[in-house]
């Protein structure tokens, strides 16, 4: 009863950010005096989407100087591209002043610069660089390879390398002997309790006898994901699980293990299903095909989709505080306190779900895999035999 109250409070409060993002963006095509300046109107869609989408920078916040200028607190990345014609250039992203400066024949687009251009959103977007002329305008003759290393790229190398300075100086610690002859300490207790949970509660329960031979694969499945999750609920950090090609291609890799972990016996029941009349085998028989390519789908949709919706959520409880100050600050300033706190509230269940998604992809593999190698009742008993 309690989750279903949540669960319709979540609904209610997305649906009134997109009922008053909605009424923003009508009322800004009502027309005002030519006398005025028109003033630019919060505009929630642009920071969703800026948060959960990649970028050439870790963008933290922005605010707006005593001078008119926004100052944008930022760490810039590297941009390598290339072009046929003019080779490669190499420049920090700060040179692009947020889409606002040409930088050696290269500019950045941004939403207010597509819209100033006229461009096609269909086949422009923001944040992707193209080749402009001397004038400026955009040269479509020109087609530039995008080499740089994004925030996602970045986040998921600082992740890699955090994993494995971990491990790596936790293994020395067990070579000194420390943890076998004396209790673990510090981390090296911490990620024994984890190793124990994922061999324990995923691998041994799903993969029997072979436990021992996947479980470096799902442990590291496991803690990789989890660190990625983790560092994305850090403030003007990277969703790296919430970006679908990461979820794709640790969804292919462990495709391509199921598949080799398979055997006569798994592809038989899906060829030719024993005890099952023909006339069903021919309806049977592609649905079991399909099922094997669903099984990948399933696990890149569910982590993509799980923590795109989380974060998209928490900055819908932020940007109705700004959405209401739009319309009379007086409401915003009122509203901030129940924002903030439903906010710190969805935050705590992020923290959660961090772990909860981590799990589920990695016990979901395992069952994959243990239902790709799994035999006869004969082979599951000699299996069971030889755990014991």
């Amino acid at each position: 009863m309690a989750s279903k109250s949540i669960k319709s409070l979540l609904v209610a409060v997305f649906s009134l950010c997109i009922f008053f993002s909605s009424n923003v963006s009508f009322a800004q095509d009502h027309p005002v005096k030519e006398t005025t300046k028109k003033e630019k109107i919060f505009d929630a869609n642009e920071v969703i989407f800026g948060h959960i989408m990649d970028a050439h920078e870790f963008h933290f916040f922005s605010y707006k100087k005593a001078d008119g200028s926004t100052f944008h607190a930022t760490i810039p990345l590297p941009v390598i591209v290339y072009a046929k014609g003019k080779g490669f250039s190499f420049f920090m992203s700060s040179k692009f002043h947020h889409g606002e400066h040409d930088v050696n024949g290269y500019t950045l687009l941004t939403n207010e610069k597509i819209d100033h251009l006229g461009l096609d959103r269909n086949k422009y977007s923001s944040g992707h660089i193209v080749a402009v002329n001397e004038a400026g305008v955009i040269d479509e003759t020109v087609s530039v390879l995008d080499l740089s290393p994004t925030r996602n790229v970045v986040q998921m190398l600082l992740a890699l390398g955090l994993l494995v300075f971990l491990l790596v100086k936790i293994a020395g610690r067990y070579k000194k002997g420390e943890g076998i002859t004396t209790a673990p300490k510090g981390w090296q207790n911490t990620m024994e309790t984890v190793i124990n949970f994922v061999n324990d509660e995923i691998c041994k329960p799903n993969l029997g006898a072979k436990s021992n031979k996947y479980l470096p694969y799902i442990l590291t499945v496991f803690l990789f994901i989890l660190i990625n999750n983790i560092f994305g609920l850090i403030p003007g950090s990277a969703n790296v699980t919430g970006n679908i090609a990461f979820t794709f291609i640790l969804s292919v890799i462990s495709f391509v293990i199921i598949l080799f972990s398979s055997n006569s016996h798994y592809w038989m029941h899906i060829i030719n299903p024993p005890g099952v009349p023909g006339w069903v085998k021919v309806i049977l028989v592609p649905v079991e095909i399909l099922g094997i390519f669903t099984k990948p789908f399933a696990l890149m949709i569910r982590l993509f989709a799980n923590m795109v919706a989380g974060h998209i959520l928490i900055i819908c409880l932020i940007s109705l505080i700004f959405i209401m100050a739009s319309l009379n600050q007086y409401v915003g300033w009122g509203f901030a306190p129940f924002s903030i706190a439903f906010t710190i509230f969805i935050y705590f269940i992020e923290i959660l779900v961090a772990f909860l998604q981590a799990f589920i992809f990695t016990i979901l593999t395992a069952v994959f895999i243990g239902q790709a190698f799994e035999g006869g009742h004969d082979d599951h008993a000699h299996e069971t035999a030889a755990a014991h």
